[in-house]
């Protein structure tokens, strides 16, 4: 109980001092009680679920909006959440029709219909922001929209749609509160999640509150939680050590998480499979030194996958060889396979036939702060120079700024971690390597974009195992990315709070509802 007590005396000065309202550490009158601080070192890049693509911001409208379907723990099919029900209409896979839940109420007090998800789905499309989720909608054509039942029709087939519209994507908007064509500016959202967003600081904090007027998939809304934001992995980890926060997930430097005990009685901590990935994305721009594939394909015989995830993460990552990870559907390991050992003999002769001059110059960027980004970056020069073969301009980024560069074309290299958006391979399909992706490296192939179009005919995703290996051997010989590695999952919290082993799970949602006090 002194741990306890001593937390609260902190926060009661931090509050003093910040002028922050008492209702996160008092309880309210329906007997909430005082919130849970979660560190956290993912960024929000927008509040407007129409102008993000990314965990940070997706993890916050897991909570704040709903959309029609999403997953339960650990689930692989998605269930409905704002709506009553779904599924397709007819043969074909190209309609798809859902009855909205009655009595959703927006935080103006408006009533949810079948007009807001319309409206939702068509600003996202029509917004198109650089690093939004429009992608996403890639085989959506028209959406309708009569009282309570909206009926979407697709391009062409695709057994997937239901998962995309389980996304942060497909997050349902109060259409009088979003303009139509343009991102809501401002710190507010309004959705209809198990959580109300009451306070917003960007890069600092986030408070929420239990939204007693949920219906939903989500049978019991928790404790009010506080989400923390962090620079970087030391500073998360400092907040964690000195307990100003209750629970830290996403994450504790490597050296941090190779120390955890999970025998020691002061904290809870929970590591899990993961289908996060990192890739680094290399760009095919003619104007890019890397345009030629066998550059490409030289760079992939002189990445030492293993050493990166000892020397860099202290083996809290698993090394990756290939586009989809372990534990999803078609997994195989493509690059290891293709390029089984570094070998700068091989690498200097594809070089060679290319007739570049060597070494081969180019940038490479990555976003400060996120994660060990920049000793990754300087491992990975390190590994290209050892060879003579390669000379790396290195330069960190601000998120923000970083997500911009990469959108607009003008890094050559970038590493970029990639949390799978729904459990099926197809998230790992058209979004990172199909024509007009979203890390925008100006790859494009008909044999790959005819693999995704095909894979997604199948409502039994059992079936689409033989059309994502042939994807990844694809992605093998033009080397439009190189894997790097997996992530496992960690979430650590004190002894007093329980529930941080369903947090996260690989569904794409996180559950703050989960945590609570013991």
């Amino acid at each position: 109980m002194r741990a306890v007590r001593i937390r609260i005396l902190l926060a009661l000065l931090v509050l003093v001092i910040a002028g922050v309202g008492a209702w996160t550490l008092l309880p309210e009158k329906d007997g909430e009680a005082r919130a849970i601080t979660v560190g956290t070192t993912d960024a929000v890049t927008s509040l407007d679920p129409a102008g993000s693509y990314d965990a940070g911001s997706w993890a916050l409208y897991s909570n704040v909006f709903q959309s029609l379907l999403t997953f339960e723990p650990d689930g692989a099919t998605p269930v409905p959440d704002a709506a009553r029900s779904c599924s397709f209409v007819g043969g074909g896979l190209r309609t798809y029709r859902c009855e909205l839940r009655s009595g959703l109420t927006f935080p103006s007090g408006r009533t949810m219909t079948a007009e807001d998800v319309k409206y939702s789905f068509d600003r996202v499309k029509k917004i198109n922001a650089d690093v939004g989720p429009a992608p996403l909608f890639s085989t959506l054509k028209s959406v309708e929209a009569d009282g309570m039942i909206v009926t979407f029709h697709l391009s062409e087939p695709d057994a997937t749609f239901p998962f995309k519209v389980a996304t942060g994507a497909g997050s349902i908007v109060d259409r009088s509160r979003y303009p139509s064509d343009t991102l809501r500016t401002g710190n507010q959202a309004d959705g209809t999640g198990p959580y109300r967003l009451t306070r917003y600081v960007k890069g600092e904090v986030a408070a929420l509150r239990p939204n007693r007027s949920y219906k939903g998939a989500v049978s019991r809304t928790g404790n009010p939680v506080e989400l923390h934001y962090y620079p970087d992995g030391k500073a998360l980890d400092a907040a964690w050590k000195n307990r100003q926060i209750d629970v830290a997930t996403r994450t504790l430097t490597p050296d941090v998480l190779a120390g955890l005990n999970p025998s020691d009685p002061d904290q809870r901590v929970s590591e899990s499979d993961s289908s996060e990935v990192r890739n680094l994305y290399l760009s095919t721009r003619s104007s890019s030194p890397l345009h030629d594939v066998r550059v490409r394909r030289a760079m992939a015989w002189l990445i030492n996958r293993e050493q990166l995830a000892a020397s860099v993460y202290d083996g809290t990552v698993d090394a990756l060889y290939s586009l989809v990870p372990a534990g999803i559907t078609g997994h195989t390991t493509a690059f290891f396979d293709t390029y089984p050992e570094p070998s700068v003999k091989k690498a200097r002769q594809l070089l060679t036939e290319a007739g570049v001059q060597v070494p081969v110059h180019f940038t490479y960027g990555y976003a400060i702060g996120r994660g060990s980004g920049a000793e990754e970056a300087a491992e990975i020069k390190r590994q290209l120079e050892a060879s003579g073969l390669f000379t790396v301009d290195v330069k960190g980024y601000e998120w923000t700024d970083f997500q911009k560069r990469y959108a607009a074309g003008k890094l050559d290299a970038y590493a970029v971690g990639w949390v799978a958006d729904y459990p099926d391979p197809d998230t790992f399909g058209a979004p990172l390597v199909g024509t007009g992706s979203s890390m925008n490296t100006g790859y494009s192939s008909k044999d790959v974009d005819a693999l995704v179009t095909d894979s997604r005919r199948y409502a039994d995703r059992s079936r689409v195992t033989k059309d994502f290996r042939d994807l990844q051997q694809q992605v093998a010989d033009d080397v439009p990315l190189i894997p790097l590695w997996q992530q496992k999952e960690y979430v650590v919290t004190t002894e007093d709070v329980g529930g941080g082993q369903y947090v996260n799970d690989g569904t794409g949602v996180f559950r703050l509802w989960k945590l609570g006090w013991i």
